[in-house]
């Protein structure tokens, strides 16, 4: 590329720089690289702070055929969250302090539940607006539909799912 500037533009001390200098104006070493007038715009997303994400508790040992799955002050009432746990994506929510655990995958068309809204006990697909009691699994959309739920227990900080 070098080469090729040398060949367009010039030498900095040659005829070339000198006349385009004379014409155009600019210093005798300007700077000829692109800036942001000459770049593609930027977009900073607006991104709100994260207080630090609680890990599940190590110390805690899990019921029998359990497993620690979260920490339970990192989900607030009202709230669900996918997890993998045991190498399945599960979905558990906070309603009113109790936690339940479900498929993360809604039976209709496989959305996310987790991106869903809640609504007291009831979940909601974001694709397709299919809920669910999160507490029975049981679709209120389509009764013959119905979600594979866990069971949960909290053991001192430890949120356990028996999967």
């Amino acid at each position: 590329m070098g080469l090729l500037k040398k060949l367009i533009y010039g030498r900095e001390d040659g005829l070339r720089a000198g006349l385009r200098r004379a014409v155009f104006g600019g210093e005798k070493n300007a700077d000829t690289t692109p800036n942001s007038a000459y770049s593609s715009p930027t977009y900073t997303a607006a991104v709100a702070p994260v207080e630090k994400a609680l890990e599940p508790p190590r110390h805690v040992t899990p019921p029998e055929g359990f497993e620690v799955v979260m920490h339970k002050d990192a989900l607030a009432p009202g709230n669900l969250v996918e997890l993998i746990a045991g190498g399945m994506a599960i979905a558990v929510c906070n309603v009113d302090g109790e936690f339940f655990a479900m498929d993360s995958a809604c039976p209709h068309a496989d959305g996310p539940l987790a991106e869903g809204s809640m609504d007291g006990s009831v979940v909601t697909c974001p694709y397709h607006g299919w809920s669910f009691d999160v507490k029975t699994g049981v679709c209120q959309t389509n009764v013959t539909a119905t979600l594979t739920t866990y069971q949960v227990a909290v053991k001192g900080d430890a949120v356990c799912v028996r999967l």
